[in-house]
């Protein structure tokens, strides 16, 4: 391959860059919003994107926040690389207190008693049991053996299910707060763009008129000169 690393990166370094990007998350952010404000299409239909970017973030489907976020768009009529590149508010700094909120929020609607603030002894252990159940039921496929399903059950109502009810509410209002911040933005991005361009075109015209009337009078500087005295 033309572009393929000569030397892989080692796993740490990766991991670091992920927790935090080369350059810093200042610079990250800038990239983005310079991405989308480039992004072509209406305001309203970038707005759009950033929208479904924004509400699948508070979700608990880790992984697939990518393919949701582009159907999203699609179903909504926006702008799908505006949606996928919205999804990076959901990050390494944000993914604890996103799922907090959700998790409370679904908590409260659902009755529950709620972590209390607290997302880490409880939900901590919750995983690992799901985890330790997945991995003995995958093996039990290729070994043998009973399959045990309880942690995972246990997961799924204690974590799962509050998180995905409970992304509703804070996912549209995120959503909502992105999509009213980014239409005058893009809009006025837009606009200033289009102006600097039609700037440089009235500039490229003027200097081609320019040129074309200096050649004009050269030419008749010569057509003057070679005229035989009279």
């Amino acid at each position: 391959m033309v572009f393929k690393r000569r030397d892989a990166r080692p796993l740490p370094e990766v991991l670091k860059h992920w927790v935090y990007p080369r350059g810093g998350w200042g610079r990250a952010i800038r990239y983005i919003r310079h991405r989308l404000h480039r992004l072509p299409g209406t305001p309203e239909s970038i707005a759009r994107g950033v929208f479904a970017g924004a509400f699948v973030v508070f979700t608990p489907f880790y992984g697939l926040h990518f393919v949701l976020a582009a159907i999203l768009a699609r179903l909504m009529r926006g702008n799908i690389l505006a949606a996928l590149l919205s999804t990076f508010i959901g990050n390494p700094l944000t993914y604890v207190p996103i799922a907090l909120i959700s998790l409370e929020t679904g908590h409260f609607l659902l009755g529950g008693p709620g972590t209390g603030g607290r997302i880490g002894q409880g939900l901590g252990q919750a995983f690992a049991g799901a985890w330790s159940d997945l991995q003995h039921n995958v093996l039990t496929i290729f070994v043998g053996g009973e399959a045990n399903w309880d942690e995972l059950y246990a997961f799924y109502d204690a974590v799962f299910f509050p998180f995905m009810i409970g992304s509703i509410i804070p996912g549209i209002i995120s959503g909502l707060i992105c999509y009213y911040l980014s239409v005058p933005v893009i809009r006025a991005y837009q606009q200033r763009r289009i102006a600097k361009l039609r700037a440089k075109v009235e500039k490229l015209k003027a200097q081609a008129q320019a040129q074309a009337q200096a050649q004009a009078q050269a030419q008749a500087e010569r057509a003057g000169d070679a005229r035989p005295p009279s």
